[in-house]
């Protein structure tokens, strides 16, 4: 397994147990890694050899959504260490070691999560300022928060309805660059990583760029906080339901969904 996926499933470990029990509507930790890994793509700052990505993070969370997280200490420890990672990986230059820090926001519903990015010089020794003067921090002002909202959930479907539908019984493909994949799992990841279930060979995929779930008879397509997102029938979504005649496209790649029974 890769220190990547190694760190998510940390993180998702964190949200096991009574945590997991009372917070099943509640913002989930591997959704704020994702969507901090997800503004550290999209503020990278390019200079002449490097390309630089903000260093500090803050996740706003309603009251309610911050109660129900694992502990805190630990939380924002795994998701520095996400964040390190995924700068590692894209070949991004830090100052320092990802900050990553939460904070109440009555404005936001349960669910609803907001962060605040900025690049912050790190501070100098006290040998370094005795040697070179007073010491100056330089700081962006925190970038404009971005709000992430919970995608709308489907109507549940009892078994003996998806029975009657005729949806207890169906197939799903997917075509790949000609390439058949049958979605034989109730999830299957879309990337360029070798640990995804369907590996794309494309520099616009990101190494965990989609996820197809199976939810309530329906297939859906849904934004793993991919640089490049998802776009079917030609609209940029985070989460769509699958039909026959879509045509979706991850990076550049185009996807050809199929159902039978």
């Amino acid at each position: 397994m890769g220190v990547f996926k190694t760190i998510e499933h940390r993180i998702e470990s964190l949200f096991e147990g009574t945590f997991r029990r009372m917070s099943r509507m509640h913002v989930q930790p591997v959704e704020i890694a994702r969507k901090l890994a997800k503004e550290m793509d999209e503020h990278k700052s390019i200079s002449v050899s490097r390309v630089y990505v903000p260093n500090e993070y803050v996740v706003y969370l309603s009251p309610d959504d911050r109660a129900s997280l694992p502990p805190e200490d630990a939380l924002v420890t795994e998701l520095a260490d996400y964040l390190s990672e995924h700068a590692r990986r894209e070949g991004y230059a830090l100052l320092s070691t990802p900050r990553v820090s939460l904070e109440d926001d009555e404005d936001l519903g349960v669910a609803e999560f907001g962060i605040a990015t900025r690049m912050v010089q790190p501070r100098r020794s006290a040998q370094a300022q005795e040697a070179n003067g007073p010491e100056v921090v330089a700081a962006e002002e925190p970038g404009a928060t971005k709000i992430f909202k919970p995608a709308p959930q489907t109507a549940a479907v009892s078994p003996d309805e998806a029975e009657r539908l005729g949806l207890a019984h169906t197939t799903a493909t997917v075509v790949v660059n000609g390439e058949r994949h049958e979605l034989g799992k109730h999830q299957i990841t879309l990337g360029r990583s070798r640990d995804c279930d369907i590996r794309i060979e494309d520099p616009n995929v990101s190494r965990r760029h989609a996820e197809i779930r199976r939810e309530n008879g329906a297939w859906w397509i849904v934004d793993l906080g991919s640089t490049n997102g998802i776009e079917v029938n030609g609209k940029r979504v985070d989460r769509a339901e699958l039909t026959p005649d879509d045509r979706v496209v991850i990076g550049k790649t185009d996807l050809r969904f199929e159902r039978g029974f």
